[in-house]
């Protein structure tokens, strides 16, 4: 995929330390970004650094812990952004867990599917959103799934206290990242900011660690050369969310072959159960009072 120039231009890439977070992370690098890789496991995303820095001689690699699913670990990781005082033109939120065989709760009291995969990124996206309006075209991508168009995909019980099934919980949880950019979409109006979202389609890209043995074991063949593409093919969804010209506010992009398991990357259909503003609004308000954190948009 042709990427157009990102010189001069900064990125932050959550879960950037493998699959295609790190994909993502390397193509914005070859395309002259520079991008900070944000993972947990601080010796993971030093050696995804230095993976890219010796695919790409001469890229501007740096690298930042955070906990998606403790709310300090995200203030503090926003704090370290914020201090170096540049604008950020780009933000993908990416990282994300799936099929956590029993219901846990972070320290904060949150269901850790939820945390992670949506209260988490609220709270970064909040927190940068200074450095994110300093940039001249600044765009949010938030990276969703095919899960979210699945019956199981509703906000009436957003963290599994009346049941918890680890697939119903990764489902709910993508449904709230397109709900969410719906409603920055909205909330950023008259602003430069586009607000994005992006699938992969189908591919094993780790977040299948989860699961059984022989899910674990068959992942890479079927995921990625049966049904779906490899990891590189399937941050191309995400890299052209980011990078392309003329990206709507709240557009939805991914693989545009059948079942959007893996083909080109483009504009597809959002289910129907992420247009409801006020499903949106919801979600938004509780959002707020679950991270205490505010949007200074106005």
């Amino acid at each position: 995929m042709d990427v157009p120039s990102q010189q001069g231009r900064t990125a932050l890439v959550t879960g950037a330390n493998g699959g295609i977070g790190y994909e993502t992370a390397l193509a914005l690098a070859r395309a002259g970004a520079r991008v900070t890789l944000a993972a947990r496991d601080q010796r993971r995303i030093e050696e995804a650094a230095a993976r890219i820095e010796a695919a790409v001689p001469g890229a501007e690699v740096d690298v930042l812990r955070v906990n998606l699913a403790l709310l300090a670990s995200v203030e503090e990781a926003a704090g370290t952004v914020l201090a170096d005082d540049r604008p950020l033109d780009l933000l993908v939120n990416n990282a994300g867990v799936m099929a956590i065989p029993r219901r846990r709760e972070t320290k904060d009291g949150n269901e850790v599917t939820f945390a992670t995969n949506h209260l988490g990124h609220f709270a970064l996206t909040g927190r940068l959103l200074p450095a994110l309006l300093r940039a001249g075209a600044p765009r949010v991508v938030t990276v969703s799934s095919v899960a979210a168009r699945g019956r199981t995909a509703t906000l009436d019980d957003p963290q599994s206290e009346d049941g918890y099934r680890p697939m119903q919980a990764y489902a709910r949880s993508k449904l709230a990242n397109l709900l969410f950019t719906q409603e920055l979409a909205r909330r950023a109006a008259g602003t430069p900011l586009v607000a994005a979202a992006a699938h992969p389609g189908t591919s094993a890209t780790g977040l299948q660690r989860n699961g059984s043995f022989v899910a674990r074991t068959l992942a890479p063949l079927v995921l990625t050369r049966l049904v779906g593409h490899a990891p590189d093919l399937a941050a191309q969804s995400l890299v052209y969310a980011a990078t392309a010209p003329g990206v709507e506010p709240g557009a939805f992009v991914g693989p545009t072959g059948a079942r959007e398991a893996r083909g080109e990357p483009g504009p597809v259909p959002l289910p129907s159960t992420a247009t409801d503003p006020a499903a949106g609004r919801e979600l938004w308000a509780l959002s707020e009072r679950l991270t205490g954190v505010t949007y200074a948009l106005g």
